[in-house]
């Protein structure tokens, strides 16, 4: 079955021969063809019926016409006359609008070296791959069009007839229809990196900028040509164009992008939404980063985002509510507000359906009585819900139990979830070694549909340095040991901003901020609730962020200090695993992890874990998904 963007369910067919045609593609095509539809090209931005690339044949568009015979009056190679709904309309050839879409189509391609003919090849300079164009007449046998003169304007080798795409046409025969549409054919043998750069070119929408967490519509020189962090994979590109409407559930993997696809789907809301979009996580240093990617995406007065203690406060002030007397402890405050919002929602003196649409990042972390809520403020006319989830990372679990149904707190998730397995975040070192630490933690546990699994994570393959764990002899050591490290990093052309030092306990924090200010070293600390909420506010600074705070960012380079303090005192181990899982994973590149003293039982889990993955890819070099 060929590949869909959007998914073939997801498609909205403006005719029932566009359906037809879908239906053939999709099951006389093999997994290898990857087909698009009415989607977008390029920085033109047309908008074929079909284009279908395969990595032995090359690319085609396809324009589709339910056209009858008797309602064509004339045709010419440039325009058409049709008497439809009793009156003549004039409109362009489709042959003529399919070959303008694939030359275009050539025009984008042939722009990056990398998908030309090398020099002194015979074809040099000419695309790698062939490329073609054609019409599917879903409605005029051909037969009935060999009755006609209509051969001098469209070319019949050209076309598919309505014979030539039934049913039962031989998978092979219908094949062979589309190849012979091709303007040139010769071999070609397009490498997964080659097609990562054909969707680069022709979808820009999928193109992922080198700053984490950004997304798609970047000008080649906002995000330059793909590696494997450049552009979104084919999974995602379909689950992202495919989201459609509806109640949406995605449980992925760390560093799956998750993050990625909420963008997207933010982006695509906000052309179409005449109410306002609501974005909520649960830590504020993550609510402060995508607030920063939607006002750089020009999305800031349509999208609002906040953490959801923030949002139920904004909920409280906004309808005259009291808040919570100032007395209480912070956690007590928390509580309380999420009870008074919820009372006010039920009691009419907070308005329901406010929002076009809600989006959910670290859905993980949330109550279910959260979610209940949450569910009452979308307009049931849009009815937009998109939840992102990943159990491994569920830190503030507390007491609750998380074996709940979507449904039962309101989610229409049976049917629409997806699971992300590939981890593009980190280096198969870096998760490899995280994964081997928490290999409890992450075993694998099945759930139905409309529950919550945990889902362990596959490695995209990406190669770097082991992560590294160093003893220090005093907490003096250990933090002239950081400062060593990123003033290395440094030299080598890092930017402060691509570095984050991650605590467990607020006094280590302190020590960073203390260690870095005396070594002259810029620093954005997040130690303080105001100091979370100005994070990256900062320019080229090093962040400094609790393990809780550290969810949904990523840095090139992470350093862990006081990992002879973990599992921390009066915490469940478990707990403790699972932040310090969620730390090891914000690192792109390179895992730094100190500690000073005696080993604890987590320095000597992540040195085994260490030694162990070494071991294991030196015996299985090509073991890219270990």
């Amino acid at each position: 079955m060929a590949r869909f963007f959007p998914s073939r369910s997801a498609c909205r067919f403006d005719t029932s021969g566009e359906r037809r045609l879908a239906e053939r593609l999709d099951k006389k095509l093999e997994q290898d063809y990857l087909c698009w539809f009415n989607v977008p090209v390029g920085p033109k931005a047309l908008q074929p019926d079909f284009v279908i690339l395969h990595p032995q044949r090359g690319v085609l568009v396809l324009e589709v016409k339910d056209w009858k015979l008797d309602t064509i009056r004339s045709m010419d190679k440039g325009r058409a006359e049709l008497f439809v709904d009793g009156r003549l309309k004039t409109v362009s050839n489709p042959m003529a609008q399919a070959r303008v879409y694939a030359l275009q189509v050539k025009v984008a391609l042939q722009k990056d070296p990398a998908l030309l003919q090398p020099p002194g090849a015979p074809r040099a300079g000419d695309l790698v791959m062939p490329y073609g164009w054609g019409v599917v007449m879903t409605r005029i046998t051909r037969r009935q069009f060999e009755t006609t003169d209509l051969a001098q304007v469209l070319d019949p080798q050209r076309v598919i007839f309505q014979d030539e795409m039934a049913e039962s046409v031989d998978a092979e025969q219908f094949q062979q229809r589309l190849w012979d549409m091709f303007h040139q054919v010769f071999p070609c043998r397009l490498t997964l990196p080659q097609i990562d750069r054909v969707r680069y070119h022709l979808y820009p929408e999928v193109r992922v900028n080198s700053a984490p967490g950004q997304f798609g519509l970047f000008a080649d020189s906002e995000a330059p040509l793909p590696s494997l962090l450049k552009v979104m994979d084919v999974q995602q590109e379909q689950l992202a164009r495919s989201l459609g409407e509806g109640h949406r559930v995605i449980h992925g993997v760390a560093g799956s992008g998750k993050t990625m696809i909420l963008g997207y789907r933010c982006a695509h809301l906000a052309q179409v939404a005449t109410k306002p979009i609501l974005v909520l996580c649960y830590n504020r240093s993550l609510a402060g980063r995508l607030q920063q990617v939607m006002a750089e995406r020009g999305l800031a007065d349509k999208v609002s985002v906040r953490s959801f203690h923030a949002w139920c406060r904004d909920m409280l002030q906004t309808y005259h509510l009291p808040l919570p007397e100032g007395r209480m402890s912070v956690d007590e405050k928390m509580a309380r507000m999420v009870e008074c919002t919820i009372d006010g929602v039920d009691k009419d003196h907070i308005p329901r359906a406010q929002y076009a649409a809600v989006l959910i990042d670290e859905g993980h972390d949330f109550q279910p009585d959260w979610f209940k809520l949450v569910v009452q403020m979308i307009d049931p006319q849009s009815n937009a819900l998109l939840v992102l989830y990943d159990d491994a990372q569920a830190i503030y679990r507390g007491k609750r139990s998380l074996d709940f149904s979507f449904a039962s707190v309101g989610i229409q998730a049976q049917g629409r979830t997806t699971i992300l397995r590939l981890n593009y975040r980190n280096t198969l070192e870096v998760l490899s070694v995280a994964r081997a630490f928490a290999t409890e933690l992450l075993s694998e546990r099945a759930a139905a549909e409309d529950g919550v699994p945990v889902v362990a994570p596959e490695s995209a393959g990406r190669r770097g340095a082991f992560p590294e764990l160093i003893r220090c002899e005093s907490d003096w050591d250990e933090s002239q040991c950081l400062v060593a490290r990123i003033r290395d990093a440094q030299d080598q052309g890092r930017a402060l901003s691509d570095m984050a030092v991650i605590y467990r306990s607020a006094s280590q924090g302190r020590a960073a901020e203390k260690a870095l200010a005396q070594a002259g070293i810029r620093y954005a600390s997040g130690v303080s609730a105001r100091g979370r909420a100005a994070l990256y506010g900062a320019e080229d600074a090093v962040k400094i962020v609790s393990m809780h705070s550290s969810k949904g960012l990523e840095f090139g380079l992470v350093l862990i200090p006081g990992l002879a303090e973990m599992p921390h005192q009066g915490e469940e181990e478990s707990d403790d695993a699972r932040l310090l899982y969620v730390a090891m994973t914000r690192a792109i590149d390179r895992l730094i992890m100190t500690y000073c003293g005696e080993h604890s039982d987590f320095t000597r889990k992540i040195q085994d874990a260490i030694h162990g993955v070494k071991q294991q890819l030196q015996d299985e070099p090509a073991a890219a998904s270990a």
